[in-house]
C-alpha cells in the first residue's frame, strides 16, 4: 500500500474530449446524452467525484460500469445500506485469524504479538480502500448513497477529500492515482450540501421515445422498428400513471426479449402488428412488480 506523502493523487485523465466519451460509451452499449457526456468528462478531467440522481432503473449504476468498460478500468462498487458502517465500507481486521496465530506462535509479548497480527495479512480491505490502494486505473461507485445514513456521508467527506484513509495500527494509506468516482442517489433523501459541494452534479431522467428506441435497436438488435415503437409507447403511458415503480429503461428491454421470445417479431412480420391486448397483459409482469400497479395498468389501458 502506498505511503502517505501529504501530496494530493495524480488525476490520469482517461478522455480527450467530450465526443470520445460519446464514441467510446457507444462502443460498451451505453447511449450518452450531452449532458452524461460532458459531466463524465467533466469528472474524468476535473477529478471530481459525479454525484449522479435520477429515478430507479435509468442506468445511473449502468453508467459507472460502462465507464470503467470504456477507459479498460476496475469498477469498485460500495453498495450502500441502511446501517453500513465504517467497518463495510473502509476495512476490517480479521480477528479470526488474528488469534489463531497468536495461539500458533506461542507465548510473546505483546508488542512483538501486534507487529505480527496488524499487517496486510490480517487486513480485509472493502470497497472504499481498494479504491484508494490501486495503482492502475479505477471506477470507484459509490451506489445509492441516499440509503446509507448520515454518519457515512461524513466519511464520504473525508475519504473524498485528500483520498486518504488512516488505518491507526499502520499508518495512513494515499491514493497515487486518483479514481473517477460516481455516486448514485435515487433522492429518497436529502444528501448535505457539503457532499454535494463536494461533487460535480448529473441528473438522469428517464430517455424520451426516441432515445429509448435507440436503446432498444442497441440492445435488442432483432426487434422490428414497428414492435419498438409501439412497445415504447405503452411504457411511456405505463411511467405517466399512478404507480408505486415506473417501469426503467432495463424492464424496457427485458420486455422487449420476453416478446421476441413469445413470437411476437414473427406475428409483427406476418400482420403488421404482435402487440395484441392478450399479449401485453399476460406480460406485464416483466415491467410491473407490484399487484396494485398492475392492476391500475390493466385498468387504465383497458386490458380487462
Amino acid at each position: 500500500m502506498a505511503e502517505y506523502t501529504g501530496a494530493g493523487p495524480a488525476v490520469v485523465p482517461s478522455f480527450t474530449a467530450v465526443d470520445d466519451v460519446v464514441t467510446r460509451l457507444r462502443d460498451t452499449g451505453y447511449l450518452a446524452d450531452d449532458a452524461t457526456a460532458t459531466s463524465t468528462f467533466l469528472a474524468d478531467r476535473l477529478g471530481k467525484p459525479l454525484l449522479v440522481e435520477g429515478p430507479a432503473g435509468v442506468g445511473k449504476t449502468e453508467l459507472a460500469r460502462s465507464i470503467a468498460a470504456a477507459t479498460d478500468a476496475e469498477l469498485i462498487r460500495l453498495q450502500c445500506y441502511e446501517g453500513i458502517d465504517e467497518a463495510r465500507a473502509l476495512y476490517e481486521w480479521n480477528h479470526a485469524k488474528q488469534i489463531l496465530h497468536i495461539q500458533a506462535t506461542g507465548t510473546r509479548a505483546w508488542d512483538e504479538a501486534k507487529t505480527d497480527i496488524f499487517s496486510d495479512e490480517f487486513l480485509l480491505p472493502r470497497p472504499l480502500l481498494k479504491a484508494i490502494s490501486r495503482e492502475g486505473a479505477t471506477v470507484l461507485l459509490i451506489d445509492e448513497v441516499d440509503k446509507a445514513d448520515v454518519d457515512v456521508e461524513g466519511l464520504l467527506l473525508e475519504v473524498l477529500s485528500d483520498f486518504a484513509i488512516t488505518i491507526p495500527e499502520m499508518g495512513t494509506v494515499a491514493a497515487q492515482r486518483r479514481p473517477i468516482v460516481l455516486l448514485t442517489s435515487n433522492a429518497t433523501r436529502e444528501l448535505s450540501e457539503a457532499l454535494k459541494r463536494r461533487c460535480l452534479y448529473l441528473y438522469i431522467d428517464f430517455p424520451d421515445a426516441e432515445r429509448e428506441k435507440q436503446i432498444l435497436a442497441s440492445r435488442v438488435p432483432n426487434l422490428s422498428e414497428s414492435l419498438s415503437a409501439e412497445l415504447v409507447r405503452i411504457v411511456g403511458v405505463l411511467r405517466t400513471l399512478d404507480i408505486r415503480k415506473k417501469p426503467s429503461v432495463a424492464e424496457t428491454i427485458d420486455w422487449a426479449n420476453t416478446l421476441l421470445a413469445l413470437g411476437a417479431g414473427e406475428k409483427a412480420t406476418a400482420k403488421g402488428g404482435g402487440l395484441d391486448d392478450g399479449l401485453i397483459a399476460r406480460t406485464l409482469g416483466v415491467v410491473l412488480k407490484h399487484r396494485p400497479d398492475l392492476k391500475t395498468a390493466l385498468k387504465e389501458l383497458k386490458l380487462g
